[in-house]
């Protein structure tokens, strides 16, 4: 399956170490010819690191996309009735972002695009980062591996003896993961091992 021509919304939030790899997959993306809309969190828009500036990385997305940062609630909203989306990316995925999504909290541009998404009948993928994972957040990582029309790039840890409860997705494994998600299943094996 091609994803030329379909319409991909992206959300990024926090695990800012994480970006330069899911920046690699978004220009992936958008050379496919996917049609790549950028959701981002007041996280990546607010927050310096070591990892970046917020204001490069918002002038990376939007080169890499063509297309301006939504970054509010109101702005993320016609995605669903108005500019439907194929299907909705989160990735990064941090453990805030991942026990707000589990539990229904929708206070950011990216959590209103995937909600909309999923009011649409439309599959949701998401790209799992955080130390938390396995710890107070695995019922609510087990609660979106239950739930209809959400999907995740396979996932493993990526640090067992100095982070146990870390979970980080294979990036590179994005794609296919969009391609069995735009048909309603999910690609396999969703549990890996890191070497």
């Amino acid at each position: 399956m091609s994803l030329s021509g379909k319409k991909i919304g992206f959300g990024i939030t926090g695990s800012h170490h994480s970006h330069v790899f899911v920046f690699k997959e978004l220009t992936r993306l958008v050379k496919e010819g996917a049609d790549v809309y950028p959701f981002i969190t007041n996280a990546v828009k607010n927050t310096d690191t070591v990892h970046g500036k917020a204001v490069d990385k918002i002038k990376e997305i939007e080169e890499i996309t063509g297309k301006p940062v939504v970054s509010t609630i109101v702005e993320a909203e016609p995605f669903g009735p108005k500019i439907p989306l194929d299907c909705m990316v989160i990735a990064p995925l941090t453990g805030n972002s991942l026990s707000k999504l589990a539990n229904a909290v929708t206070d950011n541009a990216v959590l209103m695009a995937a909600k909309a998404t999923l009011r649409n009948d439309s599959p949701v993928v998401l790209g799992v980062s955080t130390n938390d994972a396995l710890g107070l957040n695995g019922m609510n990582l087990m609660r979106l591996i239950a739930t209809k029309n959400i999907f995740f790039i396979p996932f493993g840890q990526d640090a067992p003896f100095d982070k146990p409860n870390s979970l980080v997705a294979d990036w590179p494994s994005l794609h296919d993961t969009i391609k069995f998600a735009l048909t309603k299943n999910q690609f396999q094996p969703i549990i890996i091992s890191y070497n």
